[in-house]
């Protein structure tokens, strides 16, 4: 048994090798297409707007996530409440937006909020429907407050009784017990998948450029239609990717800030 342990670990750390170096070769060879497919004339063209598309795609991605934060708070409270039809309705609605795929969310509310027209008129929302930016944030935040609502509810779950009785036997007041106690423990736990979920937010956020917003990915989109150049797409990759690791890295340094006591 233990020669067999030992043979899988031999074969695994092989495995590892040859997969760190079959990203290295591949990294090579993007650095080396890169360098041979320099075009000065198309950074210089298309470059400000790039970064005019990150920002837009930063703005989007901010917003979305906060607003999605804030409504999964009291969707976090109706999933754990004991009354049924506030149970109900808040797993109805992470029930749907988790099971349902979001480029579908956006489009029936940038064309099927559409019909509904005349309503909107009526009680002046429909201002925000008839813009693509608005309902893009709208269907992010909808979306992404369902997968933080579960993160939320999890983390709050995973906090053991004992530091409710714990509180109790201090007197401690219910709200003083959950703000002090609960939700510092819970927020800690809920760190790495709340970093995960706003780093597939972000590469969710590409979507929006089908109803022509004109975040990154969209501005990448008009570059390729112009120049036909498929670096294009590989700078638009880069950005993502730089945006991804900036997040992976400062929830790291968060997480071992926030856990610095439990170190020996």
């Amino acid at each position: 048994m233990t020669s067999r342990i030992a043979d899988f670990a031999k074969r695994s750390s092989w495995l590892g090798l040859a997969t760190l170096l079959v990203w290295i070769v591949g990294g090579i060879g993007l650095v080396w297409y890169l360098v041979a497919v320099w075009n000065p004339d198309l950074v210089a063209r298309y470059g400000p707007l790039y970064l005019q598309g990150l920002r837009t795609t930063l703005i989007l991605v901010s917003l979305s996530y906060l607003c999605g934060m804030a409504l999964s708070v009291p969707l976090a409270a109706g999933r754990l409440s004991q009354n049924r039809l506030a149970r109900g309705i808040s797993s109805a609605y992470v029930g749907f937006f988790r099971g349902t795929p979001l480029i579908a969310q956006l489009f029936l509310i940038y064309y099927g909020f559409g019909s509904f027209r005349p309503a909107f008129e009526t009680v002046g929302l429909w201002w925000f429907f008839r813009e693509a930016w608005y309902c893009a944030v709208f269907a992010l935040a909808l979306n992404t407050a369902a997968y933080q609502t579960e993160i939320l509810r999890g983390a709050l779950l995973s906090i053991p009784k004992g530091q409710w009785e714990g509180a109790r036997s201090l007197a401690l007041p219910r709200h003083v017990t959950f703000r002090k106690i609960i939700v510092p423990q819970a927020l800690m736990v809920a760190l790495r998948p709340y970093a995960n979920e706003l780093i597939l937010l972000v590469k969710a956020s590409a979507i929006v450029a089908i109803i022509t917003v004109f975040d990154l990915f969209g501005e990448t989109r008009r570059a390729f239609s112009r120049s036909f150049d498929f670096q294009t797409y590989v700078w638009a990759a880069l950005f993502y990717l730089v945006i991804v690791e900036i997040v992976r890295n400062l929830t790291a340094l968060a997480e071992k800030r926030l856990t610095r006591h439990l170190v020996r």
